[in-house]
């Protein structure tokens, strides 16, 4: 464990496995918490990966949609640098037996989600699309004798001298923690959905990577920018079951108790408006107690047995029949376009940190991400960094070894759990769906007087403190309402905030404290 690695690899989700498998046959170490395959959002994934794969649609006709659905903030070179890419990383993942849906001549099976010009969604099996890529990626790291994977190892925290890496402070299995150092670091830890109450993210995504980097002076972009999907399951289970947009793509409604269609009034595209007008509608019947839900009886009926199969199982196990009975919904945490800066070539503002996948905010999402662009980002990037990275250790030998670098005297016990519960209710309740100034002052408040009873005793903690800070304190700068970010106060666009922010730890730190 003293000996420096080549590459380290911070998470064991899509972007991470694929970079991985990019860098082959260089050798490589992959930090999985969990065995792989459990815990990883990429897994949880349902609609599919998002390109331009029919001769009838284009990269650049993606590129708009991406562009659009972001609300004025999307940077325009990266959505088509991305949405360019996107065909090739498809036809890799077929190609290593992704077994993607076909119709009867070989072509790809395209589902239409919201915001898309084009059916251009590629599936498995309906909404199993995540779980089937992470287990093929699975399959083919654990035949390649470069990768090594650690399971059950954690980051803590990142080892950091004069902006550069110097290591990651690692625990297995909760003992005691130790140093890797690497001569390139790539960070691929997820997103921080279940840093609320309402989440369609495993319990374990809570902005672990995203404090982790912030709290080691890293720039951390568009923090603010939350997408709320508008169709978790409301049928009491934490996290939520995802009922996929691909739903509402094969015409599924949205209705009401009172059997309104009510999004007929909202958007002219109805249930395929853009996610955060979606979500904020389902918010606000929700809020007055309409109990909306999805109705598939007649645009799907039996098929969704068949086509859908993860939405049927979990209808299933809550008592609900979709083929006879609508779904009741509710608005969930689901993706954070925020998260660490990077360039386009994937690197952070710390030398030698790469990031990708939804820890990652590279420009593409904007305010609000176009459906399945999430997985495909990931793809992207991870291969974008895993480039990148070669070059710089073929450039200048990567990061140095630092003789005799010590573990620093962390806490790297896992908090009360009913801390962790005070955390997610602040945030659902004063940074969530629709916010404004006096509630976000509040959240941040509330998060300061949080850290002082529990801060320092579980780093983990610390850095999903860090997290929603960060969170919260992008909110209460932004006074206007773009995509994801919805203040009650301040309703409309200002023209003056048509841009992406940035924001650093002790940034937010202060502001916190200010208030």
């Amino acid at each position: 464990m003293n000996d420096q690695h080549n590459i380290l690899i911070i998470g064991a989700g899509l972007a991470g496995l694929y970079a991985a498998l990019s860098l082959a046959p260089r050798p490589v170490t992959v930090l999985s918490p969990k065995p792989l395959g459990y815990g990883a959002s990429s897994a949880w994934a349902q609609g599919g990966v998002a390109a331009a794969m029919h001769k009838n649609d284009t990269p650049e006709a993606h590129a708009v949609d991406t562009v659009n659905a972001g609300d004025g903030i999307v940077d325009a070179d990266i959505a088509s640098f991305v949405t360019s890419q996107a065909k090739e990383h498809v036809l890799e993942l077929a190609e290593v037996g992704t077994p993607f849906d076909r119709t009867d001549d070989g072509g790809f099976v395209m589902s239409k989600e919201a915001a898309h010009g084009f059916a251009r969604v590629v599936r498995v099996k309906g909404d199993q699309a995540g779980a089937a890529i992470m287990e093929t990626l699975i399959k083919e790291v654990a035949e390649t004798p470069s990768i090594t994977v650690i399971e059950g190892a954690t980051a803590l925290e990142l080892l950091v001298e004069n902006n550069e890496m110097q290591g990651v402070v690692v625990s297995e299995d909760n003992t005691t923690p130790y140093v890797i150092q690497a001569k390139a670091y790539l960070l691929a830890a997820g997103g921080a959905g279940s840093l609320y109450l309402k989440t369609t993210n495993p319990p374990s995504v809570r902005g672990l990577a995203v404090g982790m980097a912030a709290r080691a002076g890293a720039v951390i972009a568009d923090a603010e920018f939350v997408q709320f999907h508008p169709t978790a399951m409301d049928v009491g289970i934490d996290p939520n079951p995802l009922a996929t947009e691909a739903l509402r793509g094969e015409g599924a409604i949205l209705i009401n108790k009172h059997g309104e269609r009510y999004m007929l009034d909202v958007h002219p595209d109805a249930e395929l408006a853009p996610r955060d007008i979606v979500a904020r509608e389902n918010f606000r019947q929700h809020q007055m107690g309409n109990v909306p839900m999805l109705d598939t009886r007649e645009a799907i009926g039996e098929h969704i047995k068949d086509e859908f199969i993860s939405v049927y199982r979990y209808c299933q196990q809550s008592g609900i029949d979709p083929v006879k009975e609508p779904i009741p919904i509710v608005p969930a945490a689901h993706y954070h376009m925020g998260g660490v800066a990077t360039d386009k070539a994937g690197k952070s503002s710390i030398k030698g940190l790469w990031v990708s996948g939804e820890a990652s905010s590279t420009g593409l999402h904007g305010a609000n991400r176009l459906a399945s662009n999430g997985l495909l980002e990931a793809l992207v990037y991870a291969a974008t960094a895993a480039d990148g990275m070669i070059k710089a250790i073929k450039s200048n030998g990567g990061q140095p070894y630092v003789d005799g670098l010590k573990t620093p005297d962390i806490g790297f016990k896992y908090v009360d759990e009913d801390a962790v519960m005070e955390l997610r209710a602040i945030m659902s309740s004063k940074v969530g769906v629709m916010r404004d100034g006096d509630g976000i002052a509040q959240a941040l408040r509330d998060l300061r007087e949080l850290a002082d009873r529990h801060g320092d005793v579980s780093t983990n903690f610390d850095n999903m403190l860090a997290a929603a800070t960060l969170i919260a304190a992008a909110a209460y700068n932004r006074k206007e309402s773009r995509g994801g970010h919805y203040r009650t106060d301040y309703p409309d666009k200002d023209d003056s905030l048509q841009h992406r922010t940035e924001i650093t730890y002790e940034e937010a730190i202060a502001l916190r404290d200010r208030l």
